[in-house]
């Protein structure tokens, strides 16, 4: 059977990391593959009380459709959540989504016509590259530095292409590289966002897993012309299964986005966002985040021992100050797909490197999280890895 499909369909893929994410459901498999929060620290009992709860006092309520903007008192408390980054909004400001990944696909449906230029870190997140292309743009890839995007190659860039629709950028332990922007490196992207009218995608899932330090402000608490389009989730410092996240966006940016969800889903789960805003309300979630930051830096710091001890020499990784993952830079002549083969022989699993760069190459890359597994895995799986390495380099 051969149906008639649209012409975008050609260039959807299927996901990296969820069909390698398949590979890796053996028990044996130690995967440092996904960016999976760890399931042992999910409030599940306190989550069972807030289900019942909603339930007993707002069951038909919660039960029912809702508005599309999404549940009132649970925007109210986004609104204060991001005061957590210097954002000052108020609840007319915030959409709920069903998880940022849709906030990605929106932003891509809003401001992108096929041949249009959006503008990357290098490397950047896979799932946002995957959301965009399926409507054709053009990426230009900025390199970074231990700061962010370089900002005269992002001038570059910006002089050199029409219809930029977008600046993409994750300023806080960036997915996949680990980096966090310096204040400097927002300001001035901004400051260019400005000059060049262009809109900026601020995609922020892990800026409050910081181990070290004080919490940034994010790049849209710079704005000031309305262009900043900032995405938030509780998948990371909640649970994913939920898959409530949220723009946060000027009234007029924020309206398009409205328009296209009424058109994509109506709105998100009533219930979800319901017992979110619950124990919210119930229980401190400040806390919650505290537990999990104190285990992921454990268990970062470890990994990252564990591979300073074992890997062989002439191999870089990052030593990131929060988020989920390290990026690994391998001598130019290693292919990280045929090395990421070689692990799964040995049961280990990581993130080849190559999808993350748009228009190819970097194939000597790979990602690590180190967010998922016990420190005992932790440490076996570094050892079969670095084991491979060096096979690999001889």
């Amino acid at each position: 059977m051969a149906l008639n499909y649209a012409k975008r369909m050609n260039n959807i893929r299927a996901s990296e990391i969820r069909e390698l994410l398949k590979l890796t459901q053996r028990p044996e498999v130690i995967s440092f593959a996904g960016g999976l929060p760890a399931p042992e620290l999910f409030p599940v009992e306190e989550f069972k009380r807030v289900a019942e709860e909603v339930l007993d006092e707002k069951g038909t309520a919660a039960l029912q459709y809702g508005p599309t903007e999404g549940y009132l008192p649970l925007r109210e408390k986004i609104v204060e959540r991001m005061k957590k980054v210097k954002v000052d909004l108020e609840s007319d400001n915030i959409l709920i989504t069903n998880g940022s990944q849709q906030g990605l696909d929106f932003s891509a449906r809003i401001f992108i016509n096929p041949g249009d230029v959006i503008i990357c870190e290098s490397p950047s997140y896979l799932g946002a590259i995957n959301a965009f292309k399926a409507y054709e743009p053009r990426f230009v890839e900025v390199e970074t530095d231990d700061e962010g995007m370089i900002m005269e190659d992002l001038e570059k860039a910006l002089k050199e292409n029409e219809n930029v629709k977008f600046i993409y950028v994750i300023p806080d332990f960036q997915n996949p590289s680990g980096k966090t922007w310096s204040l400097e490196r927002r300001k001035g992207l901004v400051e260019l966002a400005n000059k060049y009218n262009v809109a900026i995608i601020e995609d922020n899932p892990y800026g409050e897993l910081r181990f070290e330090g004080e919490i940034l402000p994010a790049v849209k608490h710079f704005d000031t012309e309305g262009r900043v389009i900032f995405l938030g989730t509780f998948s990371k410092i909640f649970c994913p299964g939920l898959r409530l996240g949220w723009v946060a966006a000027d009234k007029e940016v924020l309206n398009k986005y409205v328009l296209v969800k009424q058109g994509a889903d109506l709105q998100s789960s009533t219930i979800s966002q319901m017992e979110v805003a619950k124990f919210l309300e119930v229980y401190d979630i400040e806390e919650h985040i505290e537990k999990l930051k104190k285990v992921y830096k454990k268990r970062k710091d470890l990994m990252i021992k564990t591979m300073e001890e074992e890997f062989p020499e002439g191999i870089k990784f990052t030593n990131p100050e929060g988020g989920l993952f390290t990026w690994v830079v391998l001598p130019k002549h290693i292919n990280a797909r045929k090395l990421a083969e070689k692990a799964l022989e040995k049961n280990v699993a990581f993130v080849p490197g190559g999808s993350f760069f748009p228009n190819g190459g970097n194939e000597n890359t790979f990602r690590m999280n180190y967010s998922n597994m016990d420190e005992e895995r932790i440490v076996e799986g570094i050892k079969r890895l670095a084991s491979v390495l060096k096979e690999a380099l001889q």
